[in-house]
């Protein structure tokens, strides 16, 4: 039976030829395999080998605070030839700008932004040798080919297509023959079987591992610890007869300053009575308003931003067992963490791959998507992606392309500003006394994650939540529906927006309450599906949405 030897991260890394394409497992600081990355990059600094690397990354490798992950690799031009990322490190931090930007933006590297739930899918294809993956996935965003084709910089060459088959264009994303998976896991037994309990979530360790065995690579495993027995088959998350390599790393964080938390990796659990309430404010506001979307048994996703304070109101309110969460980076359940362990949550009730986590968020298994925004149009597109005012480098699309391509109903928060602001909350108002100089609700985007037109064709529900106003998509734009108390319609809203605005004939004011510090009760919409369905009858179509606009729930 194979033994797969225990090395060095210098002698692992000695394993990687010039031009190979390398495949990370990792989510920010979570999962990284962080020391076989940086000896990867050391030997290239010290030797110019292995060059013109191909490197995959579905999730960002890396988090600049305190795990470089890709920037070991962009430090030194000539390592890199090809970047396929789902998100980069956002920096700056600790190390200063990742170095991986400045490159991109240079044109040292190809580079492309791929949706992260579709990056899994490929890795998917290429190891049972089919030949990309065909999708609706990005159709009307910077990934599609008749926009910017996913390419991040001039130098980048075509790689997305059109295929037209059934009747309607898809999405093509070719496959990739990977040389090189990189993988992190907690314990590896003697036969080089992997287990993840001390982790986070398995991320797509097992189909990037199977996508370099099956192409006849390598696979190299940083672990935090041996086992001398055999593990346990049904802990074993990926199988020793594809780890080629072992490399133990006693020191490996959980996650970005987390050591170990058994919460997180759900080896135990504790009591949500520590989480600290949302500051007051107006983003407490926002999720306050946020909330009202959803209702009793919900399956919600939750991104980064302001959104991922949704939970710690519903706790507040004593609604948290209300919803179930789902992260794509794997957790089903539990409470969502915010800091440097976001994409984790405490006391998990699952902790799924991300690639089978992808194919319930981008088939639209879910109910709400509760996710963020730079930028919208007057016309509902939504730019998540690309900081216009910090760099001409996208941050990534991340999984925001697959989570919002068939969610029934998206939740959008964020200010209705951006810029040195001073906005006060409190007494059931809202009082803007200094607002951001830089306009979020603009004519175009600067780069399409999200297409308005597409999400109407579909039919599903967009909500806008700000601390000033409520707004939801309709096929003429985006119509205000909801306004603060305290504020003017015409000074602070349809005036601080650089697009044309419209205004719902129904024009309500946010309940009052909302802007209390006091918690206001939080009601919750019923139940959207049926538990049980009679014998012989077709199913129940699910409840309409609550109408954006209203107040009961606030």
């Amino acid at each position: 039976m194979r033994t797969p030897p225990i090395v060095t991260a210098d002698e692992a890394v000695g394993l990687i030829a010039d031009g190979a394409t390398v495949t990370v497992s990792s989510s920010s600081g979570l999962g990284c395999p962080d020391a076989v990355l940086a000896a990867l990059g050391r030997r290239y600094r010290d030797t110019s080998a292995p060059g013109g690397l191909t490197l995959i990354h579905p999730i960002a490798a890396g988090d600049m605070y305190g795990i470089k992950g890709i920037d070991h690799l962009a430090e030194q031009p000539g390592q890199l030839s090809r970047l396929f990322a789902g998100s980069l490190p956002s920096g700056p931090s600790d190390f200063g700008p990742p170095a991986v930007r400045a490159l991109i933006e240079s044109g040292g590297v190809q580079a492309y932004n791929i949706p992260s739930g579709v990056l899994f899918q490929m890795h998917r294809a290429a190891a049972t040798r089919q030949p990309g993956v065909l999708t609706e996935v990005g159709a009307g965003t910077f990934a599609d080919p008749r926009q910017d084709g996913a390419r991040m910089n001039a130098a980048t060459e075509e790689f997305v297509r059109i295929e037209h088959l059934a009747g309607k264009d898809w999405l093509f994303y070719p496959a990739l023959s990977v040389d090189v998976a990189i993988i992190r896991a907690t314990t590896a037994d003697p036969f080089g079987n992997l287990s993840f309990e001390q982790e986070g979530g398995t991320l797509g360790a097992l189909d990037q591992a199977y996508a370099a065995h099956n192409n006849g690579g390598i696979v190299i495993a940083q672990v935090k610890r041996t086992s001398p027995d055999r593990l346990p088959p049904s802990t074993v998350r990926v199988p020793g007869i594809v780890v080629d390599v072992v490399v133990v790393v006693p020191e490996q964080m959980q996650t970005t300053q987390i050591s170990y938390d058994p919460t997180i990796s759900g080896e135990a659990s504790r009591s949500l009575a520590e989480i600290e309430p949302l500051p007051w404010g107006p983003e407490k506001v926002i999720a306050r308003r946020a909330a009202a979307a959803l209702h009793h048994d919900d399956i919600v996703n939750l991104g980064f931003g302001l959104s991922a304070g949704v939970p710690r109101v519903l706790l507040e309110a004593g609604h948290e067992d209300e919803v179930t969460w789902v992260i794509e980076q794997g957790p089903i359940g539990g409470f969502p963490l915010t800091g440097f362990a976001f994409g984790s949550a405490m006391n998990p009730h699952a902790l799924m791959p991300s690639i089978d986590q992808f194919t319930l968020l981008a088939g639209g298994g879910i109910d709400v998507a509760m996710l963020s925004f730079l930028q919208i149009s007057g016309t509902g597109d939504v730019n998540v992606s690309h900081l216009p005012s910090r760099s001409h480098v996208t941050v990534g699309i991340g999984g925001f392309a697959d989570i919002t391509t068939f969610a029934p109903h998206v939740v959008l928060s964020g200010y209705f500003t951006a810029g040195s602001r001073d906005i006060e909350v409190g007494d059931g108002r809202l009082t803007i006394r200094q607002d951001g100089d830089v306009a979020k609700f603009v004519t175009d985007v600067a780069q399409i994650s999200f297409a308005a037109r597409n999400a109407l064709d579909r039919g599903q529900q967009v909500t806008v939540v700000t601390e000033r106003a409520v707004l939801r998509l309709t096929p003429a734009g985006l119509e205000v529906t909801e306004i603060a108390p305290g504020i003017d319609l015409r000074r602070d809203v349809l005036d601080r927006a650089d697009c044309d605005l419209l205004v719902s004939d129904d024009l309500r004011l946010m309940d009052h309450r909302l802007f209390r510090e006091v918690a206001p009760q939080l009601e919750l919409g019923p139940r959207r599906r049926p538990l049980l369905m009679p014998a012989g009858r077709p199913p129940v179509p699910a409840a309409p949405p609550t109408r954006c606009g209203a107040t009961s729930h606030a």
